[in-house]
């Protein structure tokens, strides 16, 4: 493999950048497989044999490994050959605050979550600054170690302005990238909404999130359906700032929680140029589709959510072309989105094949190709937050990259890389990640701004007092009618069991 090396004053003719700019912090990925993506045929490519090159946050050039190409002067070489060099992958919902609670909800369904662990309950209370911000940066070391280099967060951790600056904080030292989106609630803890107004607009001032472009604001709300002056303040807040993102969730029939395309549409919010994410979108309707369709607007589908809660997400296989993948509670199950990637693909597959297989045929092809996985997993929280310059390995993009070690025990043998990643990868054979430029794991190991013993004691320390008090805290009487807005009542979902008798396997 013949390589070149120049000084950095010869450097000027290398791609569009200039010798400057091509002298700071380099990186070669060299001689692996390299996953970009062709805007023709809209699907991921595979580059055999070839290299990437980083110079500071962005890519500066992919090329054959046989090319005679002018690398930077200091350049760090990583040999990734027999390795898959992939996007990082985006996550476009999530609550990261809410690590404290891992393995409380094994079993816990949608309507007990609303009235347990989610932010009307006494979490407003427990949680401080401290235990948010050990909890969130906690939490975001875990997606990190997966691979996921940009996250949508639906910031609902925000129980004052303690708590709030802590957060964001816990995001920024964390080194992932986000859009991070305030929650307007009502919390009845004497948090008011103009307090949260005014909290908002400080964050915004905010000189460390204004030093640094891996973390850009965004707004989250849920009460859309509530046409009263607190939603016409977001929608100005909407309309008169340069957010990053808004988010809200979205659920439909027996849910209630309406907050819908069509509503956004009445306010005056879906042609906007703010990105709209609406989470989950379980019973999304066709009109609702039509108006994701015209605006360009997404829903972030999260598999093992919609699965684990019950929340359902029947339709969403109809709306793919407007829809990424999230995680959301990711104390609840697991966080990286190669496994919702995988999950959602086998579970489209399955119904589309019971079309079939209901009328007593036999279906002759596959409803849903890994490399549709791949690109909801990649591409499309990109394009769903509007950022064109993440979710492909392309020159010009930022350099949110991640390695995959393909000679592990479980990959060994492949031919095709995104069946691979999608279908055999799991996230012990992520050996590289990188985001804007810069190492979040290396080697296999977390490379991380913080003392990671230390992050991990004190939030041991605080998980250790908030699961106690849960643990002490009754089961709420879901009994009647449910409380949401849709007036239909709970009921016992039919159980079952992994050894003989009666209710044993619970």
């Amino acid at each position: 493999m013949s390589k070149t090396f120049r000084p950095c004053h010869l450097l000027a003719g290398l791609a569009s950048l200039s010798a400057t700019a091509l002298c700071a912090n380099s990186t070669l990925f060299q001689g692996g497989t390299i996953i970009t993506f062709d805007e023709a045929s809209q699907i991921p490519v595979a580059l055999h044999g070839s290299s990437l090159l980083v110079t500071g946050d962005s890519i500066a050039r992919i090329f054959d490994s046989s090319d005679n190409v002018t690398i930077p002067t200091g350049t760090e070489i990583v040999n990734v050959e027999g390795k898959i060099v992939s996007p990082g992958f985006i996550d476009t919902h999530r609550h990261s605050w809410q690590t404290a609670y891992k393995t409380l909800g094994s079993n816990t369904t949608l309507a007990e979550y609303f009235s347990r662990y989610g932010e009307f309950t006494q979490a407003g209370t427990v949680f401080g600054p401290d235990d948010i911000y050990y909890g969130t940066l906690a939490g975001l070391y875990e997606p990190l170690d997966a691979g996921v280099t940009t996250i949508l967060e639906h910031a609902h951790g925000t129980f004052s302005n303690e708590t709030s600056k802590a957060y964001l904080n816990a995001v920024m030292d964390s080194g992932v990238r986000m859009a991070f989106c305030y929650a307007f609630h009502e919390l009845g803890n004497g948090f008011s909404f103009e307090e949260q107004l005014a909290n908002f607009a400080n964050l915004m001032k905010n000189d460390r999130l204004n030093s640094q472009e891996l973390v850009q604001i965004g707004i989250a709300y849920d009460a859309f359906i509530q046409d009263n002056n607190n939603t016409q303040a977001i929608v100005d807040l909407v309309n008169n700032n340069n957010v990053s993102a808004l988010t809200m969730h979205f659920l439909g029939g027996p849910w209630g929680n309406t907050n819908s395309p069509s509503k956004l549409d009445q306010l005056g919010l879906m042609n906007g140029t703010t990105p709209i994410v609406f989470s989950h979108a379980s019973y999304v309707t066709t009109d609702d589709a039509e108006l994701l369709r015209k605006y360009d607007q997404y829903i972030s589908t999260t598999p093992e959510s919609e699965m684990h809660y019950g929340h359902g997400h029947h339709y969403n296989s109809l709306i793919q072309d407007q829809s990424a993948l999230g995680v959301d509670t990711h104390f609840t199950f697991s966080t990286d989105i190669i496994g919702q990637a995988r999950m959602w693909l086998q579970s489209t597959r399955l119904r589309f094949f019971y079309q079939s297989l209901d009328n007593w045929n036999v279906p002759r092809n596959s409803p849903m190709s890994a490399n549709q996985a791949f690109t909801l997993a990649t591409r499309s929280g990109a394009l769903a937050m509007r950022r064109p310059d993440l979710g492909v390995l392309a020159t010009g993009n930022k350099a949110d990259v991640v390695v995959f070690d393909g000679d592990s025990p479980n990959m060994l043998g492949w031919s095709d890389p995104v069946a691979a990643i999608i279908l055999h990868s799991h996230v012990g054979d992520i050996r590289h990640v990188m985001v804007g430029g810069e190492w979040r794991k290396r080697d296999g190991q977390l490379v991380t701004k913080q003392n990671r013993t230390e992050v991990q004691n004190k939030f041991l320390e605080s998980a250790k007092r908030i699961q106690k008090i849960w643990l002490e805290t009754p089961l709420p009487d879901l009994q009647g009618e449910f409380s949401g807005l849709s007036h239909v009542d709970y009921v016992d979902a039919y159980t079952v069991d992994a050894v003989r008798g009666n209710g044993t396997g619970y």
